[in-house]
């Protein structure tokens, strides 16, 4: 795939999520191949949202040693947030009737020049600030 791919916050989850089974295995492959393409890209919003979710709120946490780890490398791939996008993210918010976490991580993923955001929780299919949303779960029922 040609272009940059932007990562959000469940994909990141399921990667390192032993208990997510297909889902688990599915992020593995994605990111795996995303970091052989160099094409991965994300915001501090989504390595904010990795730390606390895989320490605190999977079934079996990552120590946060690990946790710090896994943050520390995917900050390679991290564009930096500014005024700019969080103004981008209100008329997101605003366009699109999406909640504001969801429209800053679509702004990150704007001026990241992501041409796909991979994330479980929007509308696939959907195009909103030059994105296009996939689900990379879709297929999968557990």
């Amino acid at each position: 795939m040609n272009g940059k791919t932007f990562v959000d916050t469940n994909l990141l989850i399921y990667a390192h999520d032993v208990d997510a089974k297909s889902k688990h295995t599915t992020a593995k492959k994605i990111l795996r191949e995303l970091w052989s393409e160099r094409a991965g890209v994300l915001s501090m919003q989504v390595l904010q949202e990795f730390y606390v979710n895989v320490t605190r709120k999977i079934r079996t946490p990552l120590p946060k040693d690990s946790a710090r780890l896994v943050v520390s490398t995917y900050s390679l791939w991290c564009v930096e947030t500014t005024p700019a996008e969080l103004s981008a993210a209100f008329r997101i918010e605003d366009e699109s009737r999406i909640g504001f976490w969801d429209a800053l991580i679509m702004a990150a993923a704007a001026k990241s020049g992501a041409i796909r955001l991979l994330s479980e929780d929007l509308n696939p299919g959907q195009k909103v600030a030059g994105l296009l949303i996939e689900n990379p779960f879709a297929a999968i029922r557990e």
